[in-house]
């Protein structure tokens, strides 16, 4: 059985990305973590969004820089294929349950000894009239909102040294 504590401890963000695509076994299990997420009441207020097209990654990706004001950079470091998670805004926990969904993913990715970027501003590519057509073409209905994307792939690069844990993290209250 994995050690989870050490797949977390492992897991650093990968800021570079071989080109081939990861195994459909292992995107499924990836996948498959995420709809295994905690959520308020149980409710399952999340949805997840794998995008392995090249053309649909690569407007995701246009769309994302285009919010950061930097539209010569791909914000998603090469990854070849992209998660993104939205959330139903109509469930209270609607943050906190697509958040659990973006750590189980980068967790189980981990594990299988792939890499991971969380990259934010998809609330406001979904919020955009392009980000709102992408949904519509993708068949997804709802007042979703965008809470993170997972960049996905085989790293490029080595992993960075963890920064040490910050003095007073943790308080025990007995």
């Amino acid at each position: 059985m994995a050690d989870i504590l050490q797949t977390l401890k492992e897991r650093r963000s990968c800021r570079k990305y071989k080109s081939e695509l990861i195994p459909q076994e292992s995107l499924d299990k990836i996948l498959e973590a995420g709809t295994y997420a905690a959520s308020g009441m149980g409710k399952q207020s999340a949805i997840i969004v794998a995008i392995t097209n090249k053309a649909d990654r690569d407007k995701v990706s246009e769309l994302n820089a285009r919010v950061m004001g930097k539209t010569d950079i791909d914000p998603f470091y090469g990854a070849p294929e992209i998660i993104v998670v939205l959330a139903d805004k109509n469930a209270h926990t609607y943050l906190n349950d697509g958040t659990l969904v973006l750590g189980n993913m980068m967790a189980e990715a981990e594990s299988l000894g792939l890499a991971t970027c969380w990259i934010h501003r998809a609330k406001e590519v979904f919020e955009s009239d392009e980000g709102k057509a992408l949904l519509k073409k993708w068949g997804i209905e709802g007042d979703y909102e965008g809470i993170g994307n997972l960049a996905l792939g085989f790293a490029d690069a080595p992993k960075n040294n963890p920064l040490p844990r910050k003095a007073n993290y943790i308080y025990y209250v007995k």
